[in-house]
C-alpha cells in the first residue's frame, strides 16, 4: 500500500467519522475501534497540488457534470478546458459553465484526437459502448484517464485497456466511487484492523428503487446488451469491487443465477398499448411514464430534452424510449441475480441484486471474533462475539467532499487530481489494475449464469 496510506487512515481522520454507542470492553478491540482524531485545519488542503490539472470531458451528461463540478469548487485543483458531446444544447450549456473556448468544443470524441494533446487528462463519461474506443485513443494520445465504469462492454475490451495502460505507463482511474465513501472506507479499515478475527464471509446486497430500475434498466440507456454492459457490470461492478477490496485476496471461483421475469411482453397488462401516451389503462398503471414524468416530475434528468416544459416532456415520451410501456421495451436486463464467490483462504462472499420498494446497500461481514452489520448512508455496527456488546458507527461525509455516493464522487476526484499531479498511481484506491479483477468476476458470473456452471477466476493470467 505504501503511499496509498492517505487513501484509508488519513481520509478517516479528515472525514469526521465518529463512533457512537456502547464501547467494547475487550481492550484490543476498543483500542482498534477508537475514534479517529480530526484536524479540521487540514480539511481540503492535504497534498494540495501546486497547479490545477487540466481535463477534457468526453460526454457532458450526468456523470461528466458530476466530476467536472469538482473543478468549480476547487479551481486551483482542476480546470476543464474541453468537451466532446453530440447533443448540442448539452455541449453549449457545459461550455458556458466551464468557459470553454469554441475551438475546444467537439461533437464526437473522435474529433478530440484530430488535435495535438490539449490537456493532462481525459474524463470519459460516454455511454458504455464507447469506453473502449475513447480509452484506447486517449492512452495512445498520451493522456492520463478517469474512466467511468463499466470499463468495457466485455472482458476483451477491459483487458485491452489494461494492457495498453501498462505499456504506456499511464494513470487510469476507475470511477468506483464507493471506495471513496466515508462508509466503505471506515468499514474497510475496521476489517483490516483485525478486530473481527479471521475473516470468514461477506453478505452484500443492492436493492434498487423501482424508479431507478425503470429509468435506467427498462426504458433507459442501460436497458439492453447492445447499448451497455450487462446490468451486473453496468450497475453493480461497484459492489463486486467493494467485496474484492474489503477481502483483499484473489477470487478463485464464481457462480451466478438470475433472470428477466417481470417486465416482459407476456406480463403486459391486458388492454395496454406500446406507449403510455395513448394507453387506455394508463391512469391505473403503477408503471405509467405519464405519472412519473409529467404528473410527478420525477427523473426528468434522464430525458435528453432542452427544457422541462410540459409540451417538451410529452413530445419526448411520444417519440423516445422513456414513454414506452414498461412491459413492451426492448430490454434484456435481469431483474434479480445472485453471485456466489470463493476467495483465497476459503473466504466466501455473496452478492444479491434486484429492485425493491425498500432500497439501498446492506453489508454483513462475518469474522471468527465478531461481525459488522451496516447500511450505506446510515452507518454500521461492530459486534463482539465474546462480550455480546456492539459499537455503532455513523459515517459522516466531510464537508469539503460533500457529494453523491456518500462523498465518494468528490473523494475520487480528490485522489485522482493528486495521483495525476504527482504521477503516482498508488495514491488512487481504484486504479485500473486494482479494479479490473472485479470486472473479471462480473463477466465470469455472467458466463456462469448463462452456462449454469461454476467458473474459475484467474486474474493472475492477465497481469
Amino acid at each position: 500500500m505504501g503511499k496509498n496510506l492517505w487513501a484509508r487512515r488519513n481520509f478517516l481522520k479528515k472525514s469526521s467519522i465518529i463512533a457512537l454507542g456502547t464501547a467494547f470492553t475487550n481492550h484490543s478491540m476498543a483500542k482498534a475501534l477508537n475514534s479517529f482524531a480530526i484536524n479540521k485545519s487540514e480539511l481540503g488542503v492535504a497534498n494540495k497540488p501546486k497547479a490545477p490539472i487540466t481535463a477534457i470531458v468526453l460526454g457532458a451528461g450526468g456523470r461528466g457534470n458530476v466530476y467536472s463540478k469538482y473543478g468549480l469548487k476547487f479551481p486551483d485543483e482542476l480546470k476543464v478546458v474541453g468537451v466532446a458531446e453530440p447533443v448540442e444544447f448539452r455541449r453549449k450549456r457545459f461550455s458556458e459553465e466551464y468557459q470553454i473556448p469554441e475551438k475546444n468544443q467537439w461533437v464526437t470524441w473522435e474529433h478530440v484526437f484530430e488535435n495535438k494533446k490539449l490537456a493532462d487528462v481525459l474524463i470519459i463519461t460516454t455511454p458504455d459502448r464507447l469506453h473502449h474506443g475513447c480509452a484506447m485513443a486517449g492512452l495512445n494520445g498520451g493522456y492520463d484517464i478517469l474512466l467511468e465504469k463499466a470499463i468495457g462492454m466485455n472482458w476483451e475490451e477491459v483487458n485491452d485497456i489494461l494492457q495498453l495502460s501498462k505499456k504506456k505507463d499511464s494513470i487510469v482511474g476507475i470511477c468506483h466511487v464507493l471506495r471513496y465513501s466515508s462508509y466503505f472506507r471506515q468499514l474497510k479499515d475496521v476489517v483490516d484492523s483485525g478486530v473481527l478475527g479471521e475473516l470468514l464471509s461477506i453478505e452484500h446486497t443492492e436493492k434498487l428503487s423501482m424508479d431507478h430500475y425503470m429509468h435506467s434498466f427498462i426504458r433507459g440507456y442501460y436497458r439492453n446488451s447492445k447499448e451497455a454492459a450487462p446490468m451486473l457490470l453496468a450497475k453493480s461492478c461497484h459492489d463486486l469491487d467493494i467485496l474484492r477490496w474489503i477481502i483483499g485476496k484473489p477470487c478463485k471461483y464464481v457462480s451466478s443465477f438470475g433472470s428477466q421475469t417481470v417486465f416482459i411482453k407476456e406480463n403486459a397488462p391486458e388492454g395496454s398499448t406500446m406507449r403510455c401516451t395513448d394507453c387506455p389503462i394508463e391512469a391505473e398503471c403503477h408503471m405509467s411514464a405519464l405519472k412519473r414524468y409529467t404528473r410527478e416530475k420525477d427523473g426528468l434528468h434522464h430525458l435528453v430534452i432542452e427544457d422541462y416544459e410540459d409540451a417538451t416532456i410529452l413530445r419526448a415520451l411520444k417519440e423516445g424510449p422513456f414513454g414506452k410501456c414498461a412491459w413492451r421495451c426492448d430490454n434484456d436486463t435481469i431483474d434479480h441475480q445472485v453471485v456466489n464467490m470463493e476467495f483465497e483462504d476459503q473466504i466466501t462472499a455473496s452478492f444479491t441484486l434486484g429492485f425493491s420498494p425498500v432500497y439501498g446497500r446492506t453489508t454483513i461481514v462475518n469474522g471468527s471474533l465478531g461481525c459488522i452489520i451496516g447500511k450505506l448512508y446510515e452507518g454500521f455496527e461492530v459486534h463482539d462475539i465474546r462480550t455480546g456488546e456492539a459499537t455503532v458507527y455513523n459515517s459522516q461525509i466531510p464537508q469539503h467532499l460533500m457529494s453523491g455516493h456518500g462523498g465518494g464522487d468528490f473523494g475520487l476526484m480528490y485522489d485522482f487530481v493528486r495521483a495525476v499531479r504527482s504521477q503516482d498511481p498508488t495514491m488512487l484506491s481504484s486504479s485500473l489494475e486494482e479494479s479490473v479483477e472485479s470486472h473479471l468476476i462480473g463477466y465470469k458470473a455472467e458466463e456462469s449464469r448463462h452456462k449454469i456452471k461454476t467458473m474459475e477466476v484467474n486474474m493472475a493470467s492477465y497481469i
